[in-house]
């Protein structure tokens, strides 16, 4: 469990080291900005209608990155079993001999095998 939090923690730590120099580049190009609110206005420089397109694709790529970040974090525990069917799957348990004949029969029907 210790282990696992330490894990955990390494991970976290990797991913914001890994956004910190995208974080301190965007500081130091905000603050080299001039501002002028006289300057020119959204409507002047003709790019205005990409604003909302610009949204759209840094908010795909926030969640993107989020759901990447918790499957990363899940670990290989979190993923499906390696497709099996359910036909495999009844078929161990009937080989662990956890079902007997009839029930293996019956559900096999069911699933169509």
């Amino acid at each position: 469990m210790i282990n696992q939090r330490r894990e955990w923690r390494r991970r976290v730590l990797a991913a914001f080291a890994a956004f910190a120099p995208a974080v301190a580049a965007g500081a130091a190009l905000a603050e080299e900005t001039p501002r002028n609110y006289y300057g020119p206005h959204m409507w002047d420089g003709g790019w205005w209608f990409l604003g909302p397109l610009w949204m759209l694709i840094f908010i795909a790529a926030t969640v993107a990155v989020v759901v990447l970040i918790v499957r990363w974090l899940g670990g290989p525990g979190a993923r499906p079993s390696g497709g099996q069917s359910a036909l495999d799957i009844l078929r161990e348990r009937y080989a662990r001999g956890e079902i007997d004949k009839g029930e293996f029969d019956e559900r096999r029907k069911v699933l169509g095998g």
